[in-house]
């Protein structure tokens, strides 16, 4: 088990390389709301929604903006990105437990596999023949790598996660519990009875830097590789079809299913259960909001939506019965139009 950290606030500063309006020698223990907050914990307000408990908040010290800095008596540290700030912080607070560099007894690793020095390999896990394991990477209890698989430096698969045949992971890759890289993907023929499996030739190729929520699927690709790149984040039980191909720093949030030969651009958004039909590409930049379909492609940056907003249940109904009169209504009053001239 990992040790409480305990921090002075000037360290605080300098490790976040932040400026700071108070007591260099406070000491801080960890991270906290600002409505939770205790004596001896780190707040943060990164969204001005919540300024209001400033004054109240009970912390060492908070991370603010600079427009907040007469908001509060308390010590600060000033950042114009505060959750940015945060978020590296509570790297320095991580009280996750350390995992020793040691292959568990009960483990499964074929005597082909290349496994470096400091590699941790939990109980249970299975290592087939041909993988190849980098550096200070850590395998979790339960894990399948399959044959000719290749895990790069300082990875972390928790416990439970299938790496298909032939997958390639780039360095710094965390997966979390029961996701499943480089299953099937979803083809078949219709030959006019039955439907015929198409044999998935294709891999998975993982970039560097990479996160995988619990629970989400990427399927190998058809003939070509489906393709993760640098810096992507993908949330919990996401489906990704074969042949997608996702850009750089693109963030993927929980439930979204992106069907096959999809092409999504660098730094774009799609929200939590949105949804994309194959074979379309979309630009870099788009934000996606929460529950969309895109259903044709998008070639230029900016925020898209789809669906209806929520509304009480008897004025849906009515919605409903309105939506249905819309044809009608449309030609009627492309008639009246004519009439008019």
């Amino acid at each position: 088990m990992t040790n409480a950290k305990t921090f002075r606030l000037g360290t605080l500063a300098e490790l976040l390389q932040v400026e700071l309006i108070g007591d260099s020698d406070c000491l801080i223990d960890g991270l906290a709301t600002l409505r939770q907050a205790t004596p001896g914990k780190l707040g943060f307000l990164s969204n001005p929604q919540y300024a209001n408990q400033l004054s109240s908040c009970r912390a060492s010290a908070v991370i603010i903006s600079p427009k907040f800095i007469d908001a509060c008596e308390i010590n600060k540290l000033i950042s114009d990105t505060p959750y940015v700030v945060y978020a590296k912080a509570s790297k320095l607070f991580d009280s996750s437990p350390e995992v020793p560099a040691i292959i568990h007894p009960s483990s499964v690793v074929n005597e082909s596999a290349e496994i470096a020095e400091d590699v941790s390999i939990g109980a249970n896990a299975v290592i087939e023949a041909g993988v190849v394991i980098g550096a200070g990477s850590i395998i979790g209890p339960g894990c399948i790598v399959g044959e000719g698989s290749q895990i790069g430096e300082d990875c972390h698969l928790h416990g439970n996660v299938s790496i298909y045949h032939k997958v390639k992971l780039g360095n710094r890759v965390e997966i979390h519990s029961g996701a499943i890289i480089g299953a099937d993907g979803f083809g078949f023929a219709f030959d006019g009875e039955k439907s015929v499996k198409i044999v998935q030739l294709g891999s998975v190729q993982i970039a560097d830097d990479v996160e995988i929520g619990a629970g989400t699927t990427i399927d190998r690709g058809a003939l070509d590789d489906t393709v993760i790149e640098q810096g992507v984040k993908i949330d919990n039980q996401v489906q990704i079809g074969h042949n997608c191909r996702i850009g750089a720093h693109s963030v993927i949030c929980g439930c979204t299913a992106i069907a096959g030969s999809a092409v999504i651009g660098k730094y774009c958004v799609l929200g939590g259960a949105s949804g994309v039909v194959g074979h379309i590409s979309i630009a870099d930049k788009v934000k996606v909001s929460a529950m969309s379909l895109v259903s044709q492609a998008i070639d230029k940056e900016g925020v898209y939506s789809s669906g209806t907003g929520v509304m009480e249940t008897a004025r849906w109904k009515k919605s409903i019965v309105r939506f249905r009169q819309l044809d009608e209504l449309t030609k009627r009053l492309s008639r009246l139009e004519k009439n008019q001239k």
